[in-house]
């Protein structure tokens, strides 16, 4: 064995695929079906926080996350653009489907902001911050 090999050994497998939160797990083509459509991407993010140790915002951005897809699923982004688009229309305009989405977003953001202040308290000028990635 040369110190090259010894100090720069060579991979003989490929790493691992790296499974990021925000993107839905690897399905088998065997398992998926044309109706699969993938989710799409958002963030979270706890803004105006004025105590922030990272460790305890990162836990908060993340039980807020779950909380959220666990109350919207793969409509996450559908509603809360649903949401914004009542908020900025007139209930005149708006047909019921719209409306029934926009409740749906009041409802799974305040559930989803109680589980990620759960652990931080709960501040006036803090709010999570959700964006389309």
């Amino acid at each position: 064995m040369t110190q090259a090999e010894l100090f720069f050994p060579r991979a003989t497998t490929p790493p691992p695929t790296v499974f990021h939160f925000h993107e839905p797990a690897p399905v088998a083509p065997s398992e998926a079906s044309e109706e699969d459509e993938p989710r799409e991407a958002f963030c979270a993010k706890l803004v105006d926080y004025p105590h922030s140790p990272a460790d305890a915002v990162r836990v908060a951005e993340q039980r807020f996350r779950r909380e959220l897809e666990k109350q919207l699923g793969a409509d996450v982004l559908p509603v809360m653009r649903a949401f914004q688009n009542a908020s900025e229309s007139s209930d005149t305009d708006l047909t019921k489907t719209e409306i029934a989405l926009a409740a749906r977003w009041i409802k799974a953001y305040d559930a989803a902001r109680k589980a990620g202040f759960r652990d931080l308290g709960d501040t006036d000028e803090a709010y999570f911050e959700v964006k389309a990635v």
